[in-house]
């Protein structure tokens, strides 16, 4: 049934790549017959599970008049492909590593990480976590892949089933949401669960299958293929048996799954719906008196001394409030962000005074850390190049301390030629590479104008999404030619932004100063930069370097040997 990864004499997965052309499809694998349905005795791993193409219905009959809650649909079994062996192999756009809450490389799914190089692990340790059920995206360096998705699976427990199901049908989901986000269409899925979370292997088949099913009816149009990766004989067995009841290919197929399916196959997503926790909403017609249904005798004192509540139309009795609270809180964030970013196009009074956005109100570290992660996946999806190339912000080399050092020159950063957004995601990947340690900034005011600066909301929202590793482990800002305008944005940046970032400012009058605190060779300076020292400073503005010898004036900036 399955395709099969190449193996050496050793055991050991050969790594070599393999093309989705050369995965098996799921509708050219072989189909059920009445004899093979029959002949299926051997329930799989799971002894509390019946096996469902052998389990008999109610009383021992099957009824073939039942419709079957996943019908025959040809278009959504072209996209299901069936790989038996780890993905790490696959050339799809993105593999899934099922992982815990921490990224790390030890709960990982087997692997992929030897397969991948050292570099992903550097990258997931910069992720901040991720929390159960959902999904955080990567580059997959070393695989054929173009991107890892991880996710972490829940903790299984018997009293607690419900719960464990609609979590691990929304790792699956985040997975599929995520592909979409990224503007990708295959992806190879392994089992997200692991022995020591204890989740059964073939009730967590059927949440896999079944929200997969669900997912690609609706989205059909965006995803070109999904591999079911198995990397075990009993798992490849258990998809074997499970994956006709959600994908049948034939009539036959579809008779079959209609008897044998769980009774709960969960909603429209795949997620198991809970009877007691519905919340049952009946229109108000409003020319007629509201019926007093059972789930109403409790109040129907308070429903007849309130007659002016049966015209109102049923919108007027939804508190908002109450609704806004099924959005994603993330979502929610990242949108004000958004919204506050397009505002600074308008012409509020606090633009006047170079405030703009200032009000927007504090997130938590938690809010901070999932506004990081989703703006740095983003960030990792698209080509900044045309930003690099400004020369804004580049890597320095290491200060006297052996802090990494990150460059900042005002006099390149051209509003009018600037698209904020993408500058910003270009901040928040550069940035990424020194924050998780103490680093040091250096910016370069020579020549500068702060009229075409962005405001100090705009700053605000970006020190947000750079999250507390920027605020904690940053040493200092090195201000090289401060203005008295520059030393009272700093001020301001103090008072009204972040007060513990910026009163690690300091202002350094000349690049001999400078050179105290970051030694020249671990500098890239612009020219104009030694030209503004030397009108500024004067001839001996620049002196002699101890460590270079090199000799500086107005009219020379070589080096000249002892």
């Amino acid at each position: 049934m399955y395709g099969r990864a190449m193996s050496n004499r050793s055991g050991a997965v050969e790594q070599h790549t393999v093309k989705l052309e050369q995965v098996p499809r799921w509708i050219e694998q072989e189909r059920l017959s009445p004899t093979a349905s029959s002949s299926l005795s051997d329930g799989g791993s799971d002894r509390d599970f019946l096996d469902p193409l052998t389990s008999g219905t109610e009383n021992g009959r099957a009824n073939y008049g039942i419709v079957s809650k996943f019908p025959l649909n040809h278009e959504v079994n072209s996209k299901v492909y069936c790989w038996k062996g780890t993905p790490w192999a696959l050339e799809v756009d993105a593999v899934v590593n099922s992982t815990n809450e921490g990224l790390d490389e030890a709960h990982s799914s087997p692997g992929l990480h030897a397969a991948a190089g050292p570099g992903l692990a550097e990258e997931c340790a910069m992720l901040g976590g991720c929390r159960t059920g959902l999904a955080k995206v990567t580059s997959a360096y070393d695989l054929p892949a173009r991107r890892v998705i991880h996710t972490v699976g829940p903790r299984y427990a018997v009293k607690y089933h419900t719960a464990a199901e609609n979590a691990l049908s929304h790792c699956y989901r985040s997975c599929l949401e995520l592909l979409i986000e990224q503007d990708l269409e295959s992806i190879a899925m392994g089992c997200i669960y692991t022995e020591s979370k204890g989740y059964p292997r073939e009730p967590a088949a059927h949440v896999a299958i079944r929200t997969v099913r669900r997912f690609l009816e609706k989205h059909h149009d965006r995803i070109t293929a999904v591999v079911f990766c198995t990397s075990s004989s009993t798992d490849s067995e258990i998809y074997k048996r499970l994956l006709p009841l959600y994908f049948p290919r034939d009539a036959y197929e579809e008779q079959v799954a209609a008897t044998k399916l769980p009774t709960d196959v969960g909603d429209e997503n795949g997620e198991t719906v809970i009877s007691e926790r519905k919340i049952r909403i009946s229109a108000l017609p409003a020319s007629s008196p509201v019926s007093t249904a059972p789930l109403l005798d409790d109040v129907t004192n308070l429903h007849h001394s309130m007659p002016s509540i049966r015209n109102e139309p049923i919108d007027a009795l939804v508190d908002p409030s109450f609704m806004s609270m099924i959005r994603d809180p993330d979502q929610r964030r990242k949108e004000q962000w958004e919204k506050a970013a397009q505002a600074q196009a308008g012409w509020a009074w606090g633009k006047w005074v170079g405030l703009g956005g200032i009000g927007a109100p504090a997130l938590s570290v938690p809010e901070q850390n999932s506004l990081h992660a989703r703006f740095l996946a983003r960030s990792n999806a698209l080509n900044l190049m045309e930003v690099a190339e400004m020369k804004i912000l580049y890597r320095g080399g290491i200060d006297v301390d052996g802090r990494p050092v990150m460059v900042v020159v005002g006099a390149h950063f051209l509003l009018r030629c600037l698209d904020l957004e993408r500058f910003a995601l270009y901040v928040i990947k550069e940035f990424e590479a020194v924050i998780n340690r103490p680093y040091t900034i250096v910016y370069f005011h020579s020549a500068a104008s702060l009229q075409l600066q962005p405001d100090l909301g705009w700053v605000k929202r970006l020190q947000q999404i750079l999250g507390q590793k920027h605020k904690h482990n940053l040493h200092a800002i090195y201000m090289l030619h401060p203005t008295l305008g520059l030393r009272a944005t700093a001020i301001a940046l103090q008072l009204f932004v972040d007060p513990e970032v910026w009163k690690k400012v300091v202002y350094v009058e000349r690049l001999l100063e400078l050179f105290r605190y970051v030694p020249r060779e671990q500098l890239t300076i612009p020219d104009f930069v030694f030209q503004h020292d030397l009108e500024i400073n004067g001839d001996g503005a620049l002196g002699t370097d101890p460590r270079t010898r090199v000799i500086s004036n107005r009219n020379l900036l070589g080096s000249h040997s002892r």
